[in-house]
């Protein structure tokens, strides 16, 4: 990125955290398609290093989980028999956790939606708090199975299950989701708050998610073509989430509200933040040994 200024870096981020496609953010920025995606990737590296050191001994009571689905080259009709068995290709799953009360997003995961991606996910969720907490998840199977070895009985663990009807029949309703007829919430493990079993701040978050990434926007071609770049544009999503984007009921960032840092970070600090992770990559590289002449 030494080509690429800070102010075109800074100009290139605001436009893809705010939901521009990779080619709109070329036509508004004037940088190449090839420069953009590296910066992307190489930022989203910084932006995961960040959030894996830093995102830490988290105090939270009320912990929302969740996944969401998008694809990456192509949908799973259209993949071949070894493909569908390919993490990267098809159905992804990004696993999102929220402390519902700062409104941190603790961890993300990008990847399949089986248990063992559940339980890498769930591991991750449970190094990052300092405290017991309660914890709800939707009704996926392998929730269960995850949680118990993950945080053993040190948890209130509930799942909150909705019931769907059938939807009218129409054009006009395709895209329509199912009619939610009522919800179950099921305690699991410890001794969860009945009242406080919800998934509705996740489910926001999710709104949120596919509002800021055009990769998760339906129904459009710009969907991510190499898995890399979806987790790059995913770490960048929360990094900006977490710690520029101020939220609207909180008054500041979320991780202000959770005490991880003590103001609104800017565009500014985030690629501060970029150039000294490519600084301590940089000394910590081994240095290639000149052959002998």
């Amino acid at each position: 990125m030494n080509r690429l200024s800070r102010e075109k870096q800074i100009e290139v981020v605001k436009a893809l955290v705010e939901g521009n496609s990779i080619n709109a953010t070329v036509r508004m920025a004037g940088v190449a398609k090839n420069t953009i995606l590296k910066l992307l990737v190489e930022l989203g590296e910084a932006c995961q290093s960040y959030h894996d050191a830093n995102v830490r001994n988290v105090t939270s009571k009320r912990v929302q989980c969740d996944e969401i689905w998008n694809f990456v080259a192509k949908k799973d009709r259209a993949c071949t028999m070894e493909e569908r068995s390919m993490t990267g290709i098809g159905s992804t799953w990004t696993w999102v956790a929220i402390d519902a009360d700062s409104k941190l997003v603790l961890s993300y995961l990008v990847g399949g939606r089986d248990g063992e991606y559940a339980y890498a996910f769930m591991q991750d969720v449970a190094d990052r708090l300092a405290n017991r907490v309660q914890l709800t998840t939707d009704a996926h199977g392998v929730y269960l199975q995850a949680v118990r070895e993950s945080f053993g009985e040190a948890i209130d663990y509930a799942m909150l299950i909705k019931k769907y009807g059938k939807g009218q029949d129409g054009p006009e309703t395709r895209y329509s989701p199912a009619i939610c007829t009522g919800i179950e919430k099921k305690p699991k493990i410890g001794n969860p708050n009945y009242d406080e079993i919800s998934t509705s701040l996740i489910e926001r978050q999710n709104l949120t998610m596919r509002m800021s990434m055009r990769r998760f926007t339906r129904l459009t071609n710009g969907y991510s073509k190499k898995i890399e770049n979806l987790e790059a544009a995913v770490a960048l999503h929360y990094m900006f989430y977490n710690y520029i984007r101020v939220h609207q009921t909180l008054g500041t960032t979320p991780a202000v509200s959770a005490g991880l840092t003590d103001k609104v970070w800017s565009f500014e600090d985030l690629i501060s933040m970029f150039e000294s992770f490519q600084f301590e990559r940089k000394i910590a590289a081994p240095k290639k040994k000149k052959a002998n002449r």
